[in-house]
């Protein structure tokens, strides 16, 4: 026994009388412990289980919150000059109701109806701020309930009274209409409203046909271009357009047979001098005074097709002027006069028709036909970004520009046209 260690107490032996016999069964293995004792001794090892697992999330990295959803709006806050437009980011995702699509927009156009709107001279906005902006074009990125003729990822050109000068817009699945392949986005926007009118003032309204002759004004414009190609669809009709001198060359590349410069000659006399008897059909998106002198030029059984007011645009803001001197100079004319002369007035506003779908879809069918034989091509003048919307009114109201100017959310590079291309 070594130093430091005691002796073990020295077990009592047991009577000789409990000894079992040897012949006796061997005794049996000892009693496996129970279930309870089991699962008591196995509970520590799963409390480590929780921690060690609250401990590796702990130590993973975290996920990064998601971005809230922005979109930009061009905003009418107020009636007057060009900074009434103002360029907004509004949060959250539109949802589309039930026969809706949400819309990621892509081009926007700009037309002469916006800038009377931003005036206040026309009536056809709710009250304000409200988004301007009759057509856009852009993909499907969401469908309502209900909608079956349109797919996400579609895309499409839209047609509407206001609101669509937005990066992102729900409207009524049965006013878009998908855009044929190789259109561009701002093809796409810039085809509707221009090809619409045009289409029916002159060939609805006017009725064209064959060796008639037209007198368009701002025929360098949307409009103006989209009159002068389907024109051009009839057999040996004579165009006259008043634009600027500098215009003229693009007039005549456009298919103008007479270009005439407004600003320095009167057209009347101009189109008396080749025409002495006038022409079949004067389209009129001036009103005022150039109503009558149109009517004046009608020949018998000619069409006077009134379709704008843009006389009524001389500075950024409402000139009051310019409204009473356009009141004064209105055309009037009664049933009478019309039956002495011969002559048909029409009057045409396509912001009144937005409900009319059948009728447009019809008419968007047939201008597609037209872009996909190569007859019919929007015309773009210049692509403004959203930033820049004064810029582009001003290019519109002071008439520089020659076919289509467009709104764009945001400016595309070459690489991203031709991988969508």
């Amino acid at each position: 026994m070594s130093a430091g260690e005691e002796a073990a107490p020295a077990q009592p032996q047991k009577p000789q009388e409990e000894q079992k016999p040897q012949d006796e069964k061997p005794a049996a293995p000892a009693e496996e412990p129970k279930k309870e004792e089991a699962e008591a001794a196995a509970a520590p090892e799963q409390e480590e289980k929780p921690a060690a697992a609250a401990e590796e999330a702990a130590a993973a990295p975290a996920e990064p919150p998601q971005p809230e959803v922005t979109y930009k709006s061009l905003v009418l806050s107020g009636h007057g000059g060009y900074d009434k437009v103002k360029l907004q980011t509004k949060k959250g995702q539109p949802k589309p109701k039930a026969g809706e699509l949400l819309i990621r927009v892509r081009a926007c156009g700009l037309n002469f109806s916006d800038l009377l709107a931003r005036q206040g001279v026309s009536d056809r906005l709710p009250s304000m701020p409200v988004s301007l902006g009759m057509e856009c074009a852009g993909i499907v990125e969401e469908l309502g309930e209900g909608v079956t003729e349109r797919q996400v990822g579609d895309k499409v050109m839209v047609f509407s009274r206001y609101g669509l000068w937005q990066e992102l817009v729900t409207v009524p699945a049965n006013r878009t209409y998908v855009m044929p392949e190789g259109m561009s986005f701002e093809e796409g926007a810039g085809l509707l409203v221009n090809y619409i009118t045009a289409y029916m003032v002159l060939l609805d309204f006017g009725n064209l046909k064959p060796k008639q002759s037209i007198l368009v004004h701002m025929a360098a414009g949307g409009v103006g271009t989209a009159v002068v190609q389907l024109s051009k669809t009839v057999k040996d009709v004579t165009i006259f357009g008043t634009a600027s001198g500098a215009k003229h060359e693009a007039l005549k590349e456009n298919g103008v047979t007479h270009p005439i410069d407004y600003r320095t000659t009167d057209y009347v006399e101009e189109v008396r001098k080749i025409s002495p008897k006038g022409v079949d059909i004067v389209l009129d998106p001036l009103g005022g005074s150039d109503t009558s002198k149109g009517y004046s030029l009608l020949k018998p059984m000619g069409k006077l097709v009134i379709y704008g007011a843009a006389n009524l645009l001389t500075g950024q803001k409402k000139n009051i002027m310019a409204l009473a001197k356009s009141w004064w100079n209105q055309f009037s004319i009664n049933a009478m006069q019309l039956i002495g002369s011969n002559k048909a007035v029409c009057g045409f506003l396509l912001g009144r028709l937005d409900e009319e779908t059948e009728m447009l879809t019809d008419i968007v069918a047939t201008l597609l036909d037209l872009y996909k034989q190569g007859k019919i091509k929007p015309k773009i003048d210049s692509v403004y970004p959203f930033e820049q919307v004064g810029d582009a009114m001003r290019q519109m109201q002071e008439k520089k520009n020659i076919g289509k100017i467009i709104l764009v959310p945001e400016v595309q590079k070459e690489e991203e046209k031709k991988e969508e291309n």
